[in-house]
């Protein structure tokens, strides 16, 4: 057993989670199990004053059960730089605070060990990191431009529209060629934000299932399967996508492989890919989801697998 670590966890306030689904509270758990001493602060409580980073925290203990998940200790200001690890796992979106933290952050990585790389993350938002990967991906067009967009959809007929840099299904659309929604959805966006839009090739596969991926250090480490609920063209959990048990295809091995060496260098400790049959469609490095899942389809805690690969960079 390894010597114990201080660690800090970034997220979204503890009375939200969902301690049956969230990923965060499983590798919060799975900390407390090795010895590792915990404390719980928000985005909006970080402070930087000249090079020294701190947070108003709490020392925190987790526990599964229901109602009664957590305690706190007495707030403290912590002093971040003399963390051991910070767990970055607070929900997008993406915005300027997400990135405003990611640069405050990289005043003490890799000193303090940030999971994900707070640089990485920045540089890698989930829609835009896929791109990377043009051979793996389906035709995508990321735009401000209305006939950009309206070229595409007369190429491909049947498409999806999704807001850069949502998150939870939040904003996704699926438009058929026939669709008279189309400019009512493209006003509605740009009235709201700057942001443009990603648009991809409508994928049939996916009513059997979007594919959520695992990989620590870059290698696939387990799988979900999550399908869409009728009338839905959107598979996450969030808005009523169902898990399954599923396998990881040889196809998928190859995409894994492919991007892994990548992932690893670029400091992206935990990441969770999204396949739709053959295709990779988003890299998500913020704050992934699934472990619950996987671990009660398929026992595997891979929770475990990334405090392994935590403790031996320390």
């Amino acid at each position: 057993m390894p010597n114990a670590l201080h660690v800090a966890v970034q997220m979204d306030p503890m009375n939200t989670v969902n301690i049956n689904a969230d990923s965060t509270f499983a590798l919060m758990l799975e900390a407390e199990r090795r010895g590792h001493r915990l404390w719980h602060y928000e985005v909006r409580h970080m402070a930087l004053r000249g090079q020294r980073l701190t947070a108003r925290a709490h020392p925190v203990s987790v526990r599964r059960e229901e109602g009664n998940f957590y305690s706190f200790g007495p707030e403290e200001l912590l002093d971040l730089g003399t963390m051991d690890v910070i767990l970055m796992r607070q929900d997008p979106p993406f915005d300027m605070a997400y990135i405003t933290a990611t640069h405050m952050l990289e005043h003490i990585h890799p000193k303090t060990l940030v999971v994900n790389d707070p640089a990485a993350v920045r540089n890698a938002p989930e829609k835009l990191l896929v791109t990377q990967f043009p051979d793996l991906m389906p035709p995508t067009l990321i735009t401000w431009d209305r006939a950009a967009i309206t070229e595409f959809r007369a190429e491909f007929r049947d498409i999806i529209i999704k807001p850069l840099f949502g998150n939870g299904g939040i904003g996704v659309f699926r438009l058929r060629e026939d669709d008279e929604n189309f400019g009512s959805i493209l006003d509605s966006h740009f009235s709201r934000t700057t942001e443009p839009l990603m648009i991809q090739r409508y994928e049939p596969a996916v009513r059997a299932g979007d594919k959520r991926i695992i990989l620590v250090d870059g290698e696939a480490a387990g799988a979900v399967n999550r399908v869409p609920a009728k009338g839905d063209a959107r598979s996450n959990m969030h808005v009523g996508g169902r898990p399954e048990r599923t396998v990881i295809t040889l196809r998928e091995r190859e995409i894994c492989e492919a991007i892994g060496p990548y992932l690893r260098e670029q400091g992206l400790l935990f990441t969770g890919i999204d396949v739709i049959g053959d295709y990779l469609t988003e890299i998500n490095v913020t704050s992934p989801t699934g472990l619950q899942e996987i671990a009660r389809f398929d026992g595997i805690h891979i929770e475990q697998r990334i405090w392994d690969r935590i403790e031996a960079k320390k």
